[in-house]
């Protein structure tokens, strides 16, 4: 096999970069590149870092913006650049350069829901499919020609930490798929078509704003409680509502069968248009709102 890459260069953190990064170790010895691994967001168990030690993959913790731009632009092999789950924004001096190509996965069927957490989002609006974007990158953000796509859908319970790691599994799968033919330049790319309506998402958005109206649709309750269910990785704050006239913060919900409701304080139940109720704790946070 062969490529004129003679260099690649990995950018992520998490699960789908670590399988990415060992799959493209494995493809070493098929076309002799070189392989070097950067962790621009830091990670204090990072499985990442861990693959690198393990199988001699030169690994760089740089976290500053400014001194990652620096590094990657003084590059001047002809180097493929893969970003997996990563939020670093090239710039476009980098992207620009002949002897740099740069590929990106997107948690989304682009070109809808570019931006930032877009499991939340697809989630949110109430779609019943999303996927994930492998996507050349350019200078506009997540507007870069599409590689490959691949699809999943989104259950009536699916929260936003489940769906975002079936994405990384999606993930993972296109980049295995289209590997040999982004190395070979052999890639039958497709422009994205942008609707006028397209907006881009941003990391300080919040789905609902972090508000629970608990005068909307219950099953709209239900939808934006799952679609900032993240677990305990703290990606959004708690959800804030008011009860009673008082400002109150979500401590967690659940969905259960209508026996199975119980009297208790600081809960609130609400029916769900397939017969199950929407159980959600609360705590008070302040008197009375003004």
């Amino acid at each position: 096999m062969e490529t004129d890459f003679e260099r690649v260069v990995v950018i992520g953190y998490g699960k789908a970069a670590g399988e990415i990064l060992k799959y493209i170790a494995d493809r070493q010895a098929d076309y002799g590149y070189l392989l070097e691994f950067i962790e621009h967001e830091l990670h204090a168990l990072s499985v990442t870092a861990q693959i690198c030690e393990e199988s001699g993959i030169p690994f760089s913790s740089v976290p500053d913006r400014r001194e990652l731009g620096v590094y990657l632009k003084e590059i001047q092999e002809k180097t493929l650049i893969v970003s997996a789950s990563n939020n670093y924004l090239f710039p476009a001096s980098l992207v620009e350069k002949e002897n740099i190509a740069i590929i990106n996965f997107h948690n989304a069927l682009l070109p809808d829901y570019p931006g930032r957490n877009a499991p939340s989002w697809v989630i949110y609006q109430g779609e019943k499919r999303t996927g994930i974007t492998w996507h050349y990158v350019t200078v506009g953000v997540d507007e870069g020609n599409i590689i490959i796509q691949k699809s999943c859908e989104i259950g009536p319970d699916t929260k936003a930490y489940e769906l975002a790691e079936q994405l990384m599994d999606l993930a993972c799968e296109g980049f295995f798929e289209c590997f040999d033919a982004v190395l070979s330049e052999k890639v039958e790319t497709r422009p994205q078509a942008f609707s006028p309506e397209r907006r881009m998402y941003r990391s300080t958005e919040i789905p609902g704003e972090g508000f629970l109206n608990l005068e909307e649709e219950p099953d709209k309750i239900y939808r934006l409680l799952r679609s900032v269910d993240y677990g305990k990785t703290g990606v959004f704050p708690p959800l804030q509502t008011v009860v009673d006239g008082k400002r109150a913060k979500i401590l967690r919900y659940r969905k259960i069968a209508p026996e199975k409701k119980k009297e208790e304080a600081d809960m609130l139940y609400l029916p769900l248009a397939d017969g199950n109720l929407l159980k959600i704790k609360y705590t008070n946070m302040s008197d009375e709102v003004g």
